[in-house]
């Protein structure tokens, strides 16, 4: 089967890979970016949700009720593809939920839910409600091999859009969707020693939390189950999933403005991946006024606004001692000529959580914490300072 016909039976947009010379020239090699804010829902969710829809349709036929629970971009997707097929929508929201965001889903002609602080109380509603209803069925926002089958069609495009293959590939993590994808479509192309770097929010790091645990705390290149007690001070509690022979953190509280990376746990299937993997996985964690500031700078180099969310991702493009501290004595050890052949691409997940209001506001944020002149980070457990940029 040629690869049009194979495009012909999805819905997702096939988005473009740019050159940025903007973050090319200060980082000092080729920087591209994979514009997933060009999808129909605006995010990258669009791919697996789509796909995850188009099978309810074709399972249960056009009386099904499609049902997610989501902080926002998953049910915006579930919400324009339902619209695209025909069926029903119904979006639960936890009640933090802007109140823009509650009217782009209604403008797709979905039914709206506003219930629970955080998304697992939302997920725990949705679930009730499911039982509830014949025609239902629950679309995960990111748990399902189907979504990260699907999120891997974007590896797939890079693939036939670059002439080489990346040195490395940078995506942000909430409950772990994206990322499942882009381990999944390595794999498919052939890229599986290709470093992927999952960056997050200090308030939010379900993922990172949970390869440290698994990996004793990066240490170890083989998976540790540790004992499932934890000090009563952790930011979580630990479960054992037999399924994946695999420690998941459920934190206990969330605390970053990046609402779009907001799990409380990231899914076992992809944790598993990620340990497992030949190439490994590289994390970090920022806080929330460096995505801030990101957002703000790459608004001016490239005319787009981004919501924390995908400007986490964009960070080591804009900070070089991040990006070397990432990548590792290898990669600083480069030459800047020889830095100039490599090669690494930063998804632009997207998402609708986003104003010029909140650009303003994080603008005012971020002035107040010029009083240090470093940021504060995390890679692969352990801290570093890095000078603002």
């Amino acid at each position: 089967m040629t690869i049009k016909a194979v495009q012909s039976e999805n819905l997702w947009t096939e988005t473009p890979l740019v050159y940025s010379s903007h973050i090319s020239d200060i980082i000092g090699c080729s920087a591209y970016l994979k514009l997933e804010n060009l999808q129909p829902s605006q995010s990258f969710k669009y791919r697996g949700i789509s796909k995850f829809a188009q099978q309810c349709k074709e399972k249960h036929g056009p009386s099904v009720h499609l049902m997610i629970a989501s902080g926002g971009n998953a049910g915006l997707a579930a919400a324009v593809v339902a619209r695209v097929l025909g069926v029903k929508c119904t979006v639960f929201l936890p009640t933090n939920v802007s109140i823009d965001t509650q009217q782009a889903l209604r403008k797709h002609g979905a039914e709206i839910v506003t219930i629970g602080e955080f998304y697992s109380q939302t997920l725990a509603a949705l679930q009730d409600a499911v039982k509830k209803d014949t025609n239902a069925v629950l679309v995960p926002a990111y748990d399902s091999p189907v979504l990260w089958n699907g999120h891997s069609s974007m590896v797939i495009e890079m693939q036939r859009q670059l002439p080489r293959k990346p040195d490395a590939i940078f995506c942000s993590v909430g409950g772990g969707g994206l990322i499942g994808g882009i381990m999944q479509g390595c794999k498919n192309v052939g890229w599986d020693e290709v470093p992927v770097v999952a960056l997050e929010t200090t308030g939010s790091n379900c993922f990172y939390n949970a390869i440290a645990i698994n990996t004793r705390n990066f240490t170890s290149k083989v998976p540790i189950l540790p004992s499932i007690e934890v000090e009563d001070n952790s930011p979580y509690t630990v479960e054992i999933i037999e399924e994946y022979n695999i420690a998941i953190p459920h934190m206990k509280a969330l605390k970053s403005r990046a609402a779009s990376l907001g799990a409380t746990s990231p899914a076992p299937g992809v944790v598993r991946m990620a340990v497992d993997r030949a190439g490994g996985i590289k994390c970090a964690c920022i806080p929330d006024e460096m995505a801030m500031h990101t957002a703000r700078l790459f608004g001016d180099d490239h005319k787009i606004l981004t919501e924390l969310a995908c400007s986490t991702t964009l960070t080591p493009g804009y900070n070089r001692e991040f990006l070397l501290r990432i990548l590792g004595p290898t990669f600083s050890a480069l030459s800047s000529e020889e830095r100039k052949e490599k090669c690494l691409i930063f998804v632009v997940c997207g998402g609708v959580k986003i104003s010029f209001e909140e650009m303003m506001e994080f603008e005012e944020i971020v002035a107040a914490a010029q009083v240090q002149s470093y940021w504060s980070v995390h890679i692969d457990g352990e801290e570093a300072q890095l000078p603002k940029q």
